[in-house]
C-alpha cells in the first residue's frame, strides 16, 4: 500500500539558480522510506540494536522537471518487490499540486548483519512490509 509525505524545499537544498541540487533527492527518498517503514511498525533503531541494517545497493532516479526553492513536494512511496533479504521501493515525486511530476526513482535495499553480509528478514518483518 502506498504512503506519502510532503517535503518543503529550503534554500540549503538548492544550487545557485534556486533549483534543487540533484543529490538532495537521495535524502528526500530516505525520509520517505523511513516514514513508510515506521508507519508499518518497523522500528529501525530496534533492528539496529538486534544487529540488522538496511543498506542501499542500487538507486535509479529520473528527473522529469526541476523543483525549486520554496516548493512543497509530495513523495509517494511503495514497495515494488520483497525477497528474503532485499526490498525494492518505488518513489514518485510531484509538486504539491499533484499535476507536475518532478522525479521517479527505484531504490533497492538489502538487509545485512553486523558483518555486512546478507541477513534474512524475519517473517514478521516481511509481513509488516506487505501491509
Amino acid at each position: 500500500m502506498p504512503d506519502t509525505i510532503d517535503v518543503r524545499i529550503y534554500y540549503e537544498d538548492t544550487d545557485c539558480g534556486g533549483v534543487v541540487y540533484y543529490g538532495k533527492y537521495l535524502g528526500f527518498l530516505e525520509r520517505a522510506r523511513t516514514h513508510y517503514l515506521e508507519k508499518r511498525g518497523v522500528k529501525l533503531l530496534d533492528m539496529m540494536n538486534e544487529g540488522m541494517y538496511f543498506v542501499v545497493v542500487n538507486v535509479g532516479i529520473r528527473y522529469h522537471k526541476p523543483a525549486r526553492y520554496a516548493d512543497i513536494l509530495t513523495i509517494h512511496t511503495e514497495i515494488e518487490e520483497i525477497s528474503y533479504a532485499s526490498i525494492t521501493f518505488r518513489h514518485k515525486i510531484y509538486l504539491k499540486d499533484m499535476e507536475t511530476k518532478i522525479s521517479t526513482a527505484e531504490v533497492r535495499l538489502a538487509t545485512v548483519g553486523t558483518e555486512l553480509k546478507p541477513k534474512k528478514m524475519s517473517d514478521g518483518l516481511i509481513e509488516a512490509l506487505k501491509i
